[in-house]
């Protein structure tokens, strides 16, 4: 395979990594806004984000739309699959301590997601987790084609 349709199938693959993260992220915003009241008692019903909820309840949707416009604009791309793959780590982290530690299992999210169960949603967080490194990786690769020096 010559060295273009290598850097044109990187592209199409980071731009589908682009869309799947925008989607998730637009989708998880969305029903944590519509659902705003729900979200922030659920976020306090969480003791070791209870003193966190009233700022988190905004942060958080707001945060998730920022990287998903991010991931669809080449010049932020990078820094957004970055910012992609931390918050989708501090997601898959909360879930990881509360499936450890915690007996009582309040579920902040929204629509589908909150419908899979804890166990069901850390994997799911997990494929974004590395969907989100494979991004990473495939943008860096692309960065470094167009200098010219593969």
């Amino acid at each position: 395979m010559s060295i273009l349709a290598k850097q044109r199938n990187r592209k199409l693959i980071v731009e589908i990594i682009c869309w799947v993260c925008f989607g998730l992220f637009v989708y998880a915003a969305i029903s944590k806004l519509l659902a705003f009241d729900k979200f922030k008692v659920t976020i306090g019903q969480s003791t070791m984000l209870t003193p966190y909820a009233g700022v988190l309840a905004w942060l958080v949707p707001v945060l998730e739309i920022v990287i998903a416009v991010m991931v669809q604009f080449n010049r932020f791309r990078a820094l957004g699959l970055y910012a992609f793959f931390s918050l989708m780590t501090m997601f898959t982290t909360y879930i990881f301590i509360i499936l450890q530690f915690n007996d009582d299992k309040p579920c902040a999210c929204g629509g589908l997601i909150e419908a899979m169960g804890w166990s069901v949603h850390f994997i799911f967080n997990i494929s974004f987790v590395v969907l989100g490194v494979i991004g990473i990786w495939l943008q860096a690769s692309l960065r470094h084609c167009e200098g010219g020096n593969e």
